[in-house]
């Protein structure tokens, strides 16, 4: 029972967090951690791939690590998902004055989701 909500409260929570992140970042609100993020070289690429990776990690475990057979490749519904998201939040930034569309934190993005699939567990 225990393992059920688990899966559940995980990617769920996780999601709310990256999408206050998302909010903050939308509305120009740099606070204390984005001013620290940005004075690490490469930091904004990093925090990327670590996001969104852990994102994919938690609704993989979630969907009990379920996998799809696309384009040839076995691919993890989660992650398929998180990309999706990832792609969609990416483009939007084209339209909002404090934010910068840029095709390689997509690429990061990609990078953590590919790092993380690979990670799988049974029980917590």
């Amino acid at each position: 029972m225990k393992a059920d909500r688990l899966r559940i409260i995980l990617p769920l929570s996780f999601f709310l967090f990256i999408s206050f992140i998302i909010y903050l970042a939308d509305t120009a609100d740099y606070n204390f951690a984005f001013r620290v993020i940005g004075h690490i070289p490469y930091g904004d690429k990093f925090m990327h791939g670590l996001l969104y990776g852990v994102m994919a990690l938690l609704l993989n475990y979630g969907l009990n690590f379920k996998s799809k057979k696309i384009f040839g490749f076995n691919m993890q519904i989660g992650a398929i998902v998180v990309l999706t998201f990832a792609g969609l939040e990416e483009i939007t930034q084209y339209w909002l004055p404090s934010r910068t569309c840029d095709v390689f934190d997509f690429v990061a993005d990609v990078v953590g989701v590919v790092l993380f699939s690979f990670i799988k567990w049974e029980n917590i």
